[in-house]
């Protein structure tokens, strides 16, 4: 019996069918660790590899334990495997050798046959992790994390931290949430400073180390945060964080998660984080500045003998500034909104697409005077009047959104324009023509 091998070239269909050469028995192939669909045979593991999973070449024998070989798997790709025996009637035991897995009995001596579904019904038992809050935890929590995948999940508990105690050090933060909640991690910590090296030996990322996904600590320090979290391990992680305030939503329940592996967070029972003081000084140093710009002017003006210009009010040029601010953000939610496409002839909102509203609704949360016309468009494909029908319902669905996010009706109003008003007039049927557009109310 050879070694089993397997990397992020090898297609779906050539992994089973070397595993059922080497060693008997059968392996399903999922596109996610809850392993609910499973993988097309034509798809390389690169291809399928979940966002932030390093994927890699790694080699088992066989003595290896069928759990020790699907978590292995998970926790490089972010995907699931099942091992069953050799006709697919029965999983394997995790205590079981990947040379023994093939005669495992089923429960009836062979007669039953287990579904995908089955299957998958069992995987996801053992893969989803448990999260769920009693009632108390629920009354007193501070921020809810949302997301659906482990690591990105984890990630989110630990911003939220951050955001609840924002002068908080690497070294409060270690203590906060000890190394040991990561066995797996080979003592490593979980969080390390950025200059440290987050790269493992055999190449691929340890730690997330893109900026936004760097913790920034109350000293400045940027922080790098763990990549692999195993079931066991982000249960341990999110269950501590319950001390903290912090809670995690179930993952079947989450209703964002953007591109695959995102995060985000609410406040719960009325919390508003603290502003740190480093912003209040700012805010501070704002007005003392204008107050000193204010004298100085009236200063100039008396030297120069004439009265100080009645239209010289900085007040007015802090308002333009904060209008900019949120228009600028109004302009990259919408680009966030129109990337996250709807099915073609639907007006349903997609993950992604709930996950941008969601950052549009605590935009609007932040500035209550502000009101939207949402006006959706279409391309000029198919019939006239279906496009504007559909078009009023896909901006109506982005209403209803935001409404379930607590923003009042009145201040937003749904416009369907069809093919009317293409963006590309020159070319009617061009996808840029599909989008929807957020304007404020003046």
């Amino acid at each position: 019996m050879a070694d089993f091998t397997l990397d992020g070239r090898t297609k779906v269909k050539n992994l089973k069918a070397s595993f059922k050469e080497n060693f008997g028995a059968t392996l399903r192939v999922y596109t996610t660790v809850d392993c609910k669909e499973l993988a097309d045979d034509e798809a390389t593991l690169a291809s399928i590899r979940a966002e932030g999973f390093a994927g890699g070449e790694f080699t088992v024998k066989g003595n290896t334990k069928v759990g020790t070989f699907e978590k292995k798997v998970a926790e490089l790709y972010g995907i699931g495997v099942q091992v069953a025996n050799a006709d697919d009637t029965q999983f394997a035991d995790d205590a079981a050798t990947l040379a023994t897995a093939a005669g495992t009995a089923s429960a009836d001596g062979g007669k039953a046959q287990v579904t995908t579904e089955s299957l998958a019904k069992k995987a996801e038992v053992e893969a989803t992790p448990n999260v769920q809050a009693t009632a108390a935890e629920l009354a007193s929590a501070k921020v809810r994390v949302y997301g659906k995948a482990q690591n990105r999940t984890a990630l989110g508990i630990a911003h939220a931290y951050m955001i609840m105690y924002p002068h908080a050090t690497l070294e409060d933060l270690r203590k906060a949430f000890p190394k040991q909640l990561n066995p797996t991690a080979d003592g490593k910590e979980i969080f390390i400073p950025i200059e440290e090296n987050a790269t493992h030996e055999n190449g691929w990322l340890d730690y997330f180390i893109k900026e936004d996904e760097l913790l920034t600590m109350g000293d400045g320090t940027k922080v790098a945060f763990r990549i692999m979290w195993t079931k066991n391990c982000f249960e341990a992680f999110a269950t501590h964080a319950k001390q903290y305030g912090i809670l995690v939503a179930d993952f079947e329940k989450a209703p964002g998660g953007g591109k695959k592996g995102q995060f985000y967070l609410e406040y719960l029972n009325g919390y508003v984080p603290p502003v740190p003081e480093e912003k209040k000084k700012s805010k501070a140093g704002l007005w003392i500045a204008i107050a000193a710009i204010v004298i100085l002017l009236a200063l100039l003006a008396a030297l120069l003998g004439r009265k100080p210009e009645p239209q010289i009010v900085e007040v007015e040029k802090v308002v333009t500034v904060v209008d900019t601010v949120y228009v600028q953000q109004i302009e990259e939610i919408e680009k966030n909104f129109n990337a996250a496409e709807f099915v073609a002839g639907k007006a349903d909102l997609s993950e992604s697409a709930k996950f941008v509203l969601h950052d549009l609704a605590k935009m609007m949360q932040k500035h209550p005077s502000i009101k939207l016309q949402l006006v959706g468009h279409t391309s000029a494909e198919g019939d006239a009047t279906f496009n504007q029908k559909l078009s009023e319902q896909r901006a109506q669905a982005a209403v209803d959104f935001m409404i379930s996010r607590g923003i009042d009706a009145s201040r937003l109003e749904a416009i369907g324009k069809g093919s009317s008003e293409p963006k590309n007039p020159e070319n009617p049927t061009a996808p840029e023509n599909r989008r929807t557009e957020f304007i404020v109310v003046e």
